[in-house]
């Protein structure tokens, strides 16, 4: 009887169903990290040829013939504020003496003729060539260089109550670059400023494009009278380079810093 009892329990139990309780994992949802993109580095604009001030220049002032361009040179005016005085003095002589752009305080450019057309911009004397040795070929040097003047008073002269151009324009504090050492007679200049260095960079970036000028920085060297640049190598130079009675442009760090870093 007892055995009966147990055989009928076990069989009704193995009836029964037996309900599980499904577990249910639930995923925790994945944590998206958003990264702060880093602030945009300041990117220099490329030359807006449609900010360029085009000049009204005569056709008797510039040779309109065409030569392949090797060098770049850099100029100063020796001249008070404004590219005007400057174009003018250019219009009112025969010997055709100008450079195609002259860059203003406020880095604007004004441009008298293309640059692939050429004017006499560097005037180096037989002398220069003679004593280093070397051919005059002052007018293929001319020809194959595109010049850019900088609008500026150049090499100041020191008088009691601070520096002056050669007109007796007092010049202010903050315009003023120092070489206590001297730079070509003169122990300070009037400053580039920056708008200025800016749009000698974006020109020179330009040529480079349009002419495949190399223009990686030469060294010091274009801060004095430059065999190499006599020779005609290609690159970008002052006209110290090839003119030992010249102080354009002077080495002020801003515009030595900017041809530094072109490549």
């Amino acid at each position: 009887m007892f055995f009966r009892k147990l055989r009928n329990l076990f069989k009704k139990r193995k009836k029964e169903v037996i309900k599980e309780t499904p577990v249910v994992i639930k995923e925790e949802p994945k944590k998206v990290i958003i990264k702060k993109e880093d602030k945009p580095k300041k990117v220099m604009s490329s030359l807006d040829l449609s900010k360029i001030n085009k000049v009204e220049f005569p056709r008797e002032q510039y040779y309109a013939a065409v030569h392949p361009k090797k060098q770049i040179y850099i100029h100063h005016t020796v001249s008070g504020v404004g590219a005007g005085g400057d174009i003018n003095w250019w219009k009112s002589t025969s010997s055709r003496v100008a450079t195609c752009v002259i860059i203003d305080r406020e880095g604007i450019i004004h441009q008298c003729f293309s640059s692939k057309h050429w004017a006499h911009h560097l005037g180096i004397k037989g002398t220069v060539f003679k004593k280093e040795g070397l051919i005059n070929i002052n007018t293929k040097l001319n020809q194959q260089s595109i010049g850019i003047e900088i609008d500026s008073w150049g090499g100041l002269e020191k008088k009691d109550d601070g520096w002056y151009s050669y007109t007796g324009e007092k010049i202010s504090a903050d315009r003023i670059v120092e070489y206590p050492d001297g730079f070509r007679g003169f122990k300070a200049f009037e400053k580039y400023t920056d708008e200025q260095i800016e749009a000698t960079k974006q020109l020179i970036e330009y040529w480079k494009g349009v002419y495949n000028i190399p223009i990686g920085y030469r060294g010091d060297k274009i801060w004095d009278l430059c065999e190499d640049a006599l020779r005609g190598e290609v690159g970008v130079w002052t006209h110290v380079s090839v003119r030992p009675d010249k102080s354009d442009c002077h080495p002020q760090k801003e515009l030595v810093e900017m041809l530094k870093s072109l490549i």
